[in-house]
């Protein structure tokens, strides 16, 4: 069996471009006892994949060099030596960015195709939607009647924010990058107010009239200048979950903005920044709750979906250009349905 991969080539400085990538093909060993061949069928691209293309410390480990790009992937297994996976089961996992790759199995969770789309379980039902109902609900504990702010909010965590918002019966400000999205968050999800900060001349003036009564919850993807004008409109007591930093991610220096702290002091607001894993012993509740809300019609989920193995460079460099509205994805293959 050949396999087609997609190497870590180079670690950029700023901007990741095509030389960073590099594709190759070659052959897979034989199947040994205990192992799974695994086709990949959807693989997700995600913002944190930046920071482990350098070798900076950080939360994960980074990528090395001339080895395969990892992320989440569902992919179905083809081939087995292994009882607890048959031929034909679908399995979510962190995997090689590889048409094939072979799996003892350790990592590996077996998902029902009948649930939802097999996208979801990288999206609204994975990591983006665990990453948005953590955040929000035990960071954010937003209250009825409450101001939550979201930037990033057309992504695919902050879309699933917003709603899970206005499931609490909060007023909800989403920040995004276009006006199609702004449109998105108002139109679609039913966001109280949306800014497009591009074509905002002031941020912070058309922040403070989307929130006349202050902020009470703000989840923050982005940070830079965007986080610096919610700051100022913080209430007693705010809370602040820090989700991502996606201004830094390609930043070749680190420019001084207003110091956090005094706010932080003076209205005795909470700021934390978290990992999804660190709620890991939450997951069950978290996802329940998605699902239950997912079920009821709660929560819409928008997917972005680019086709073919060779589309996975372009889908991550495009995170960076505010190319996609809600969970990025890229579909490799077809899943034959022998698992049904």
């Amino acid at each position: 069996m050949r396999a087609r991969s997609i190497l870590l080539n180079e670690r950029p400085q700023g901007m990741p471009t095509d030389n960073t990538f590099k594709f190759i093909e070659d052959d897979l060993p034989e199947l040994q006892e205990e192992q799974v061949l695994l086709k990949s069928l959807y693989i997700s691209v995600d913002p944190y994949m930046r920071g482990r293309m350098s070798e900076a410390k950080s939360y994960v480990a980074p990528y090395q060099l001339h080895e395969p790009i990892t992320g989440g992937i569902v992919a179905e297994v083809v081939e087995s030596r292994n009882k607890q996976l048959p031929q034909g089961a679908v399995v979510m996992g962190n995997l090689p960015w590889q048409t094939y790759s072979i799996s003892n199995g350790n990592g590996l969770t077996q998902i029902d195709p009948n649930l939802a789309p097999l996208s979801y379980h990288l999206g609204i039902l994975g990591m983006p939607g665990l990453t948005a109902y953590c955040g929000l609900i035990f960071i954010g504990d937003p209250k009825e009647g409450e101001t939550v702010v979201v930037s990033g909010a057309a992504g695919a965590v902050g879309s699933v924010v917003g709603q899970i918002a206005k499931i609490k019966g909060c007023r909800v400000i989403g920040i995004a990058g276009s006006d199609n999205k702004v449109n998105y968050l108002k139109q679609d999800l039913g966001f109280d107010e949306a800014i497009n900060y591009k074509t905002t001349g002031n941020i912070q003036e058309a922040l403070a009239a989307a929130c006349p009564n202050g902020v009470d919850v703000y989840f923050d993807n982005v940070g830079g200048e965007i986080s610096d004008a919610v700051y100022s409109l913080l209430n007693k007591f705010a809370r602040i979950a820090v989700c991502g930093q996606i201004a830094f991610y390609n930043a070749t220096s680190r420019p001084t903005g207003p110091r956090v702290e005094p706010i932080l002091l003076k209205t005795s607001s909470l700021m934390k920044g978290f990992i999804v894993s660190d709620y890991m012993e939450r997951f069950g509740e978290a996802a329940s709750g998605l699902a239950g809300w997912l079920k009821e019609g709660k929560l819409q989920y928008e997917e972005n979906i680019l086709e073919g193995f060779d589309q996975l460079p372009h889908a991550f460099l495009g995170l960076f250009k505010g190319e996609n509205i809600g969970k990025q994805l890229v579909k490799v293959a077809e899943y034959s349905g022998a698992g049904r």
